[in-house]
């Protein structure tokens, strides 16, 4: 398989730039997923990197040759796409098959790889069907069989699974990450969905406007959001932000909110103006004994946690508590934070002010 780097990638079409000066490295063996909203200039950078696209500038490096300026015949990767792309006047064996057939590779080989793909992916007893009556699972299978049967250096995949329900996705997203594990491929993947990025990927790159917002683990991105737009994006509910002007000093672990002293991770910078107190719902407590407060304005019960809204002097915040905990609307309620589980950013710009909680944290702007 393949190691990938991008360094400073662009890509305009007129005067529209589609995605600027991006760069990231994806490891040989990486489960590596493109995430962003519709227009981020995620899957332009897929197939930048396939070659179907060609970069304005930049520097596309697989295996260890720049192939920026390549066509995607000399690359060797194999690309998924979400609306499958099979052949509809051949059945599922011819399918996989086609790019074995067409590197001129004998029967018998042919025959002997198709059965083995057939066996991982469990489609042995289908091999003989038309593609036409599928289901969008086997489906999907198919295409992937076409894809890994010729053994690239890399696997692209364009929201492979975003034409299923949602139930037959969760199930085919464990599929293909059991694949993906099974085969140690190197595989880039594009999608919207930040649950299915943070349960497949081992590494993410956040999208936005064709910026690249940060580039790390699920865990870091989760935990130490470098804007305010990953810190968004990411989480389900997102965190919560609350609006201050105040000044920080380095090494304060606390910082001076509608009166009162709330925790933060030591800071590692000054700064003065207008701040933003980012925590995510999972990390407010409601306790009588906190001095910060707020009305609850609604209680969503989940079964054992519920989401509760809270109105506070600085913006609205939801927190995540156990269901059996009295939250009704209309009560006052205190929240109670730990500084550890805090980002702090400038308002202005977005970016997260360093920390110890952030203090390598890679974003660009």
């Amino acid at each position: 398989m393949a190691e990938i780097v991008i360094r400073n990638l662009c890509k305009q079409f007129g005067a529209f730039t589609a995605v600027r000066s991006s760069s990231f490295k994806i490891e040989d063996g990486e489960f590596f997923m493109l995430l962003g909203p519709s227009g981020c200039g995620k899957t332009t950078t897929l197939r930048m990197i396939a070659g179907l696209e060609l970069p304005t500038s930049g520097e596309i490096w697989i295996d260890g040759e720049e192939v920026g300026q390549k066509p995607a015949s000399e690359r060797d990767i194999a690309f998924v796409f979400q609306m499958f792309a099979l052949y509809p006047h051949m059945n599922v064996r011819r399918n996989i098959s086609y790019p074995l057939v067409s590197q001129g590779m004998p029967r018998s080989q042919v025959r002997a790889r198709v059965g083995e793909i057939a066996r991982i992916l469990g489609i042995e007893g289908i091999l003989d069907r038309p593609v036409g009556g599928l289901s969008g699972g086997d489906r999907q299978r198919v295409a992937l069989g076409r894809a890994i049967v010729r053994n690239p250096k890399a696997f692209m995949m364009d929201e492979p699974l975003g034409a299923l329900d949602a139930e037959f996705r969760e199930h085919m997203s464990q599929e293909l990450r059991a694949l993906h594990d099974r085969m140690g491929a190197t595989t880039v993947y594009v999608t919207h969905d930040q649950l299915e990025a943070m349960q497949m990927g081992d590494k993410i790159v956040v999208m936005n406007h064709g910026v690249v917002e940060q580039f790390g683990t699920p865990r870091d991105i989760y935990d130490k959001p470098a804007t305010m737009f990953v810190a968004d994006f990411i989480g389900s509910p997102a965190m919560n932000f609350l609006h201050f002007h105040g000044a920080v000093r380095p090494g304060a672990d606390r910082v001076s909110v509608h009166h009162q002293a709330l925790p933060i991770p030591a800071a590692r910078e000054a700064f003065e103006g207008d701040i933003v107190y980012g925590v995510r719902p999972e990390f407010i407590r409601l306790s009588d004994s906190a001095g910060y407060r707020g009305r609850v304005r609604a209680a969503e019960y989940l079964g054992t946690t519920q989401i509760v809204t809270i109105e506070t002097p600085n913006g609205e915040a939801k927190a995540r508590i156990p269901s059996d905990q009295p939250a009704r609307p209309g009560d006052m309620v205190g929240l109670a934070f730990e500084g550890a589980t805090v980002t702090l950013f400038d308002a202005q710009s977005g970016r997260a002010l360093r920390s110890e909680l952030n203090e390598g944290v890679l974003a660009h702007g």
